[in-house]
């Protein structure tokens, strides 16, 4: 595997990762609805035409031609933004790839996701998106925080035979992992060591939540920081170890606060060991901005995550 630039988009990683999977023999077919120069899935469909598909504006039947496509035996692959994917075809994802068969085989990459779409505004703003693929029983769903991340993530969501959910973002995000580094579907990854508190991020909070722990190590607290790509299904090992070691959660994720990272987690803890617990998401909708800026609207920062850090370490037993 390549070398992953030092700062790239998620997004960026949509077509390394299908090539990937054609150099493995996978049987992919990838369709796109009018946005592949976003997604950058035109990059696949330039090498490998015989393989590409793009259907215009008609999310809902890109989600039924790319059923077609698993029934018959392929690998199919998805992309839109998460605005429209899954906001616009939920009802397809449902109907027509999550309950036949147990899941067909149908991978929606959806960029875009959360608030750093940036000056597109609040409609394009994705904040539902995990909370709706969530409750599709089948479906894994992945939020990569970097380019090597996500790249990894698409093949290993390819060689399953299961419906997948990976989210990639506009903004370019400095590198986390190099090519050292080896994803596993439905496992954390441990970034720093700690006793006193968890942070468990995923997707570009992932980032913030180190910054966090710097910040927090100044002030003599040892946080731990998990980066938890699989939302589900979630790393329970992890989350249980985080708890019985540190006594003290916070999530963050760049989406609402109900429905994704922060209710899998809670979760969890709910069913085996309850344990102090503080989330960090995005509470209202929002408007037009820079990327960057729109994280410190939201209250997506450092700053934030330590200030909860420190609210739950003072509700440990």
């Amino acid at each position: 595997m390549t070398s992953a630039p030092a700062a790239a988009a998620t997004r960026e990683a949509y077509p390394f990762g299908l090539m990937d999977l054609v150099a493995q023999g996978v049987d992919v077919v990838a369709i796109d609805a009018d946005l592949s120069v976003s997604t950058m899935g035109y990059q696949f469909g330039e090498k490998y035409p015989e393989r590409w598909l793009t259907v215009g504006v008609a999310e809902q039947n890109m989600v039924g031609i790319a059923a077609g496509f698993a029934a018959a035996g392929k690998t199919a692959f998805i992309a839109s933004f998460a605005a429209f994917l899954p906001g616009r075809c939920f009802d397809q994802l449902r109907t027509s790839v999550a309950q036949p068969r147990g899941g067909l085989s149908v991978k929606c990459v959806a960029s875009h996701g959360g608030v750093t779409v940036g000056e597109d505004g609040m409609s394009a703003q994705a904040i539902e998106d995990l909370a709706l693929v969530t409750s599709l029983i089948p479906f894994d769903v992945v939020v990569p925080a970097d380019f090597q991340s996500a790249r990894q993530a698409i093949v290993a969501v390819g060689k399953t035979p299961r419906p997948a959910y990976v989210r990639t973002g506009r903004p370019k995000v400095a590198a986390i992992y190099d090519a050292t580094y080896r994803f596993e579907l439905g496992k954390a990854n441990l970034l720093r060591p700690g006793t006193d508190v968890t942070l468990i991020g995923c997707g570009i909070m992932v980032g913030v939540a180190l910054q966090a722990a710097e910040a927090l190590a100044a002030e003599g607290v040892a946080a731990r920081v998990l980066d938890m790509a699989t939302i589900k299904p979630i790393d329970r090992e992890a989350v249980l170890a985080a708890a019985r070691e540190t006594g003290a959660i916070v999530t963050a994720e760049e989406h609402q606060t109900h429905g994704g990272l922060g209710t899998q987690v809670a979760r969890v803890l709910a069913e085996a060991l309850p344990t102090p617990i503080g989330f960090v998401g995005v509470d209202r909708y929002g408007t037009s901005g820079k990327w960057d800026e729109l994280l410190g609207y939201f209250d997506l920062t450092p700053q934030r995550i330590a200030q909860v850090a420190r609210d739950v370490i003072a509700r440990k037993r």
